[in-house]
């Protein structure tokens, strides 16, 4: 019988993958992600999938962001009785996540009824707390390079993948084919984390293709950074910074501490971290020695003089602060959590700054921002952007186009079909082209929902 691959999210787009295999009854999703952006794909999130949660076996998670673990509360809520596989970081950094993006969703709800600005009566979230923390009882943790089973004949195993804490690469033999998933992929000169390993022989991969189209400018976020807090601190304004908890904040944090110990940035000059889990996220990396670039004592050092905001109070009570700060604070691109209320606060003024971290996906708020709109729309008003908006280009977690290549090149032997993935339209058709005239291999973006034998 044929082995097959179903795309039920992250074809055609940078969000929300899913990737169904299918053999002989069985059936396994690797990765199991929220859709984001624009609401055509959050709609998708509430939809059901087209193949009953009770007939996947097993989930595999390439790594913890919410757009390739977010769903599986939703997967659980709906009858999925298997066991998710991940490793040891991914499961820890879950337990985090999947909490914290239910509690978002609860809070986001409950404001909207409040306020009376959702177009549903009641306000419902996608998932509670509870649904969440039913689905952490499913993760098991299973070690780099260690060959496991997560369903009779089906053999997995993970390689490491760079990009943040636990990411992988995930290699499924079943039914005589090896199929490879890249997962998100790191950059080899990343901040924090470790290049991604060599990738091992496959007949069929599925790549990412988030900078597809794009190469890394040359610099470090050290040094693009510095310059930014540096005139916002000298005209004595707020900086806004909105980032992504896991990866992002800890890279920025350990910037910000290097510049203050290099002399660049006044030492007096008020960090807050404004996201209950990035702060958890944060704790984490000394639980993990090794699995990144930063030795204890780096680890020790970036939250040295940081003002923690864990309650709302606390995230409240930093207005009061005048003079010139720096807010980190979540979501990364401004599609809600407590960065949000940053934004109505300081957004309105000239002398501060909107300091977006990375990668924006369209239809989110931080493109919005990105793009120059005169103003933007949080909890049903709009909002004025007075404020100067910058955008860190060396931030990114993710692999470039030549990085991506690399890592493509290195696989031994010719894959017989490459699958372009988890990448905007333009991006994904450039890596698409590169593959073919520069590998000379098949490759093809496939689109949502389509199914593939390999």
């Amino acid at each position: 019988m044929d082995v097959r691959i179903q795309f039920l999210g992250g074809a055609g787009t940078v969000t929300g993958s899913k990737y169904l295999i299918q053999h002989d009854g069985r059936a396994l999703l690797v990765d199991c992600g929220l859709f984001q952006g624009y609401k055509t794909l959050r709609l998708r999130n509430r939809q059901p999938l087209p193949v009953v949660p009770g007939h996947i076996g097993a989930v595999v998670l390439t790594h913890a962001h919410i757009d390739h673990s977010g769903h599986l509360p939703l997967l659980v809520r709906e009858g999925f009785r298997g066991k998710v596989w991940c490793t040891h970081a991914t499961r820890d950094l879950c337990e985090i996540l999947l909490p914290d993006s239910a509690h978002l969703q609860e809070e986001d709800a409950d404001f909207a009824n409040r306020h009376g600005f959702s177009k549903h009566a009641p306000a419902l979230p996608l998932y509670t707390v509870d649904d969440a923390m039913r689905s952490l009882r499913h993760l098991r943790a299973q070690p780099l390079y260690q060959p496991f089973e997560p369903l009779p004949g089906w053999r997995v195993q993970f390689y490491g993948a760079g990009h943040i804490l636990g990411a992988a690469s995930v290699l499924v033999e079943v039914g005589g084919r090896r199929l490879l998933f890249s997962g998100d992929l790191g950059r080899a000169d990343d901040m924090l984390m470790f290049p991604p390993d060599p990738p091992p022989a496959a007949d069929a991969v599925v790549v990412e293709s988030t900078y597809g189209n794009r190469q890394h400018p040359p610099g470090n976020l050290i040094d693009e950074l510095a310059p930014l807090l540096a005139r916002v601190a000298a005209r004595g304004g707020t900086a806004v910074v909105p980032v992504f908890a896991v990866g992002r904040a800890q890279a920025l944090l350990h910037a910000i501490d290097v510049l203050k110990r290099q002399q660049r940035l006044p030492r007096s000059l008020p960090v807050y971290l404004d996201s209950p889990m990035a702060i958890q996220a944060t704790a984490l990396l000394a639980n993990h020695p090794g699995e990144t670039r930063l030795s204890p004592a780096q680890v020790q050092h970036m939250t040295h003089g940081v003002q923690a905001a864990r309650t709302p109070d606390e995230s409240k009570a930093i207005a009061r602060h005048h003079g010139p700060k720096v807010i980190l604070a979540g979501s990364g691109m401004a599609t809600g959590g407590r960065v949000l209320h940053h934004l109505k606060l300081y957004l309105g003024d000239h002398r501060n700054m909107v300091i977006l971290t990375g990668y924006q996906a369209p239809g989110t708020r931080g493109d919005a921002l990105l793009r120059g709109a005169p103003t933007v729309r949080i909890h049903g008003q709009d909002w004025a952007v007075q404020a100067e908006v910058a955008q860190l280009l060396t931030a990114s977690a993710h692999a470039d186009t030549d990085g991506l290549m690399a890592w493509l090149g290195a696989i031994p032997g010719a894959p017989r079909r490459i699958f372009i993935t988890h990448g905007e339209a333009d991006a994904a058709d450039a890596l698409r082209c590169r593959v073919e005239r520069e590998l000379r291999r098949a490759a093809l973006v496939p689109e949502h929902g389509s199914t593939w034998a390999v």
